[in-house]
């Protein structure tokens, strides 16, 4: 019995799991994260923010690569994580997914998550269940945001009725990511400003500081009064602050006298679900779109240019958007532009006599829902990315090439 007991003691030994603890009992998991840009980039930043206090909160080793390219170098990055020891890997850009795909092929142990994609289901059942999408309901966030720009756009008009009521957007892809959100926040100020109208630049860049100020001041000096983006860089803020513009930023307030309100994905709920997930050998789910109910979409502080009364209007409407009797996408409050035609066939788009959508086939779902009598698109319910990829009336896109 006592050879036994020492034959016993010495396997756990080389195991490193003796009864005294072993440096494998006490190892921390390592978590990585990979991200387009740096922390100069407002987008990236709150990823990397995010990621940080995931791991500090569930007390596991971050490992961050930054200035990760949408090509072979993501795969790379992702290979040496691998190596290094992580049991989950993080990925924040869109242009990642296909790359970081082919280090989750040959990683069957490894968790792969990745923000924006769209392919995590087609893996799933090409059998590589390791690779996931997330995203959250950011139109939702986008929308109130737009909702504050309304209040403002009102007061503005309030003191001079000359004011113009075309509002500016500095977009970086004509991706459905980008469209999604610029329409849903067009939708909000629309809410309050029935007859707005929206020019909208696009960069062709997620990060570009001169690009994003020169299509900021454009948009200004053709007569937008207030400038949104989704753009990544405080180009945009900055040239409004230098003009006197009110403007809508993403991804975090500014402490700019022409700043309104922001919209942002808080990652940290996501970030900890997984760990937590991998922690306890449980699934994580091949979409997950977060929400403003558990915290992953959120509106920065209410700035010094918002108008009176914004902080009781954006309450009002965040209870009814979490109630479901208000939809971001409700198809009677906006009609599809006639540029949109082409795609009534291969889309299966199906508009009523006032250009109204009564059907929409994504991916061979139709799209639109009906809740007590009421028709809205159905954004991010059958993928967690946004496919929201239309363009409706009072929204002009100025430039197309991206």
């Amino acid at each position: 019995m006592k050879k036994q007991i020492l034959a016993l003691t010495a396997m756990l030994a080389i195991a490193g799991l003796s009864s005294c603890g072993g440096n494998s009992t006490t190892e921390k998991m390592k978590v990585g994260l990979l991200t387009l840009h740096g922390e100069d980039s407002t987008y990236d930043k709150n990823f990397i923010d995010a990621f940080n206090a995931a791991c500090e909160a569930k007390g596991v080793e971050p490992l961050l690569q930054s200035g990760v390219g949408e090509d072979a170098t993501c795969t790379a990055a992702a290979d040496k994580m691998v190596q290094e020891g992580a049991k989950l890997i993080f990925a924040d850009s869109f242009g990642h997914e296909t790359h970081l795909y082919e280090s989750a092929k040959n990683a069957k142990d490894v968790q792969f998550c990745h923000a924006t994609g769209v392919h995590a289901a087609e893996y799933a059942a090409a059998g590589n269940t390791n690779f996931h999408n997330a995203f959250a309901s950011i139109y939702e966030g986008r929308y109130l945001a737009g909702v504050a720009a309304g209040l403002k756009l009102q007061s503005m008009l309030a003191a001079n009725p000359e004011t113009s009521k075309k509002i500016g957007y500095v977009g970086a892809f004509t991706y459905a990511e980008v469209i999604s959100g610029l329409t849903s926040y067009y939708l909000g100020v629309k809410s309050i400003v029935s007859d707005v109208t929206m020019d909208v630049r696009f960069t062709g860049e997620w990060y570009h500081v001169d690009k994003e100020r020169d299509s900021a001041t454009a948009l200004i000096e053709g007569g937008c009064s207030i400038i949104s983006q989704h753009a990544d860089s405080m180009g945009a803020p900055n040239a409004c602050e230098a003009k006197g513009v009110p403007n809508i930023t993403y991804n975090g307030p500014t402490a700019k006298e022409t700043y309104v309100i922001s919209s942002r994905i808080n990652w940290q709920p996501y970030f900890e679900h997984c760990i937590e997930a991998v922690k306890k050998g449980k699934a994580i789910e091949t979409n997950y779109t977060g929400s403003l109910k558990d915290g992953s979409v959120e509106l920065g502080k209410i700035g010094p240019a918002a108008a009176e009364g914004t902080e009781a209007k954006i309450n009002e409407v965040k209870a009814a958007l979490e109630a479901g009797t208000t939809h971001v996408f409700d198809t009677s409050t906006f009609t599809l532009n006639t540029a949109n035609a082409a795609l009534a066939e291969d889309k299966k788009l199906d508009l009523d006599a006032d250009g109204h959508i009564k059907s929409y086939s994504v991916n061979g779902t139709n799209v639109i829902k009906t809740k007590d009598g009421k028709s809205y698109f159905s954004e991010s319910e059958i993928q967690s990315a946004p496919y929201f990829d239309l363009t409706i009336d009072g929204i002009t896109f100025l430039n197309t090439a991206f």
